[in-house]
């Protein structure tokens, strides 16, 4: 469970982040919101290191959950509808996260 957490706060953390930095160098936004998501990314680079496994294994499982997060903030935060291939694609991505995990 805590594995869980720490990937769904990285997640968290390097999307929300990302976005803010992305607002504000494509859609004009303050420089202090571009300041505040790189504050963001730092603490998910910070996050990541709480991890129990290794380097490796942390970075894949965790690109594998990044990638299911990312199409649910497109669709909850930008109000974008993920098509099939879209939600297919990241359950495919999470089925290889539960097969790495597996073994510690």
């Amino acid at each position: 469970m805590r594995a869980i957490f720490l990937f769904i706060l990285a997640g968290v953390s390097e999307i929300g982040g990302g976005y803010l930095i992305w607002q504000w160098l494509k859609n004009e936004k303050p420089l202090w919101v571009g300041i505040v998501g790189a504050a963001i990314m730092i603490l998910y680079g910070v996050i990541a290191t709480r991890q129990e496994f290794s380097f490796g294994k942390t970075y894949a499982a965790y690109g594998g959950i990044f990638i299911v997060m990312a199409v649910l903030w497109g669709w909850l935060i930008d109000k974008r509808l993920p098509d099939w291939s879209e939600w297919l694609g990241a359950g495919i991505c999470l089925v290889g996260v539960f097969v790495m995990l597996l073994k510690r």
